[in-house]
């Protein structure tokens, strides 16, 4: 039953894609006939008798005999036959019209120059030569206001003690030997001890050494005992000269016994720095208590990029100015150019050495200028043709068919009566517009 099944599916299938089956096409009818025998199981050994047995009911009893035999070659016809199904749909594709599908035809589009502007009346804009003038490059870079290190001088303390009062501090202009703080020390009191005793011992030595000459000049004594005296008070008065030194150095008098010992400034100049607070212990000459600095003479560090150094020499000079004196000017020379590079920034350190009249403070940012040894020639413009846009400088420039130009340029100082030097950007003789911000304004609407 299920070979007869699977069969009628077969053969029904394969005349559904009109190519027929393995015995060719069916009668009309065919497909009935499938369906009856299928519902009605033909019994293949009672008709072997009958002549008059139809040929679908033989191929049905054929396949009951022997059906592994049926379904392979069936199944190798479908094989044989999906193949060449394939190739001819191949074949079909490969005359269809190459052109159909593709993409349409690139079209080109002119590029827009965004630097040109129409203008409808462009006489309404008058125009302006650039002029020439001849000038010195300039590299203007900035810089801070730094002390002179050679001028430092650190303020210490011989004497290990406790600080008991202090009477300056940071940034207060201070006068050579003027008292800064006081200290309590041990080492003094026993450099006045040491004093003392000294003291002590050359006057033993005196009065024995007078005794011993008296004795001499009377025969009691011999030359070796008034020698040995004197030697005795000699070297006692140098010991008394040594302890009376030492006091000194510790920085007390003599003449002033007491335990404590007053530090004064070794020079004249403004306290930079203070690492002494009240009641701190000084560590002797092992601690610095304050920084005199001397202004009268200051530096300007600047920091020049490595492709300008050439514009750079020593003994050059440089004019600096200061951000809160912009109206004044002050004069440097070049004492030093820095032999390493900052690896990051790729700048390098010079060093100019400029005489304080009294204004510069420490840490004061300034802008210096250095003047280059061979001549150049710019442009000159009025400042009115210049606009400032987006952190550039532009000018515009007449162009064909009722146009005009905007062209980037490089400026320079401000020069006298409301013109401008330009360094790049235009040549001198060619014209401009003589109001650029009336043009852009016109050019916006």
């Amino acid at each position: 039953m299920n070979s007869e099944l699977k069969f009628n599916n077969v053969r029904t299938w394969t005349r559904a894609g009109s190519w027929g089956g393995s015995g060719g096409q069916d009668p009309p009818g065919a497909s009935v006939n499938h369906a009856q025998a299928a519902l009605n199981p033909i019994d293949c050994e009672s008709t072997k008798q009958s002549s008059s047995l139809s040929s679908e009911r033989a191929h049905i009893c054929a396949r009951k005999k022997n059906p592994m035999k049926s379904e392979i070659l069936e199944v190798g016809f479908l094989t044989l036959f999906f193949p060449s199904l394939l190739l001819a749909s191949g074949c079909s594709k490969a005359n269809a019209n190459p052109l159909e599908g593709a993409p349409p035809p690139t079209k080109v589009v002119a590029d827009m120059d965004v630097a040109l502007f129409n203008v409808d009346h462009p006489e309404q804009f008058p125009l302006v030569a650039a002029t020439a003038k001849s000038t010195f490059p300039e590299l203007v870079v900035t810089g801070t206001v730094t002390p002179d290190v050679s001028r430092n001088v650190p303020v210490v303390s011989l004497a290990a003690g406790r600080v008991t009062a202090i009477y300056a501090k940071v940034g207060d202009n201070v006068k050579k030997g003027q008292k800064l703080l006081s200290i309590r020390s041990d080492d003094v009191s026993g450099a006045f001890a040491d004093y003392q005793k000294a003291q002590a011992d050359q006057a033993l030595s005196k009065s024995q050494l007078d005794r011993s000459q008296d004795l001499f000049n009377h025969g009691a004594i011999s030359m070796n005992d008034l020698q040995v005296a004197i030697n005795t008070d000699s070297k006692a008065k140098l010991d008394t000269k040594a302890k009376a030194e030492h006091v000194r150095l510790l920085g007390n008098d003599p003449s002033h016994p007491g335990a404590g010992v007053e530090v004064t400034a070794p020079q004249s100049g403004v306290i930079t720095d203070q690492q002494v607070t009240m009641g701190a212990a000084v560590q002797g000459a092992g601690s610095t208590a304050f920084t005199i600095s001397d202004i009268s003479n200051v530096w300007v560090i600047c920091d020049v990029y490595e492709n300008d150094l050439s514009t750079v020499r020593m003994g050059d000079g440089a004019e600096i100015r200061l951000n809160a004196y912009p109206g004044q000017s002050f004069k440097g020379t070049i004492s030093n150019i820095g032999a390493i590079l900052d690896p990051n920034l790729r700048t390098a350190k010079v060093r100019i050495e400029v005489t304080n009249p009294g204004l510069m403070r420490l840490g004061m940012f300034a802008t210096a200028t250095f003047k280059g040894q061979a001549q150049e020639t710019h442009s000159v413009i009025p400042s009115s043709a210049v606009l400032h846009l987006h952190d550039r400088d532009w000018v515009y420039v007449p162009a064909p068919n009722k146009q005009f130009r905007r062209v980037e340029i490089v400026s320079s100082k401000i020069l006298p009566n409301g013109m401008q030097e330009i360094k790049s950007g235009i040549t001198p003789g060619q014209q401009m517009v003589t109001n650029a911000v009336v043009l852009e304004h016109a050019i916006d609407k």
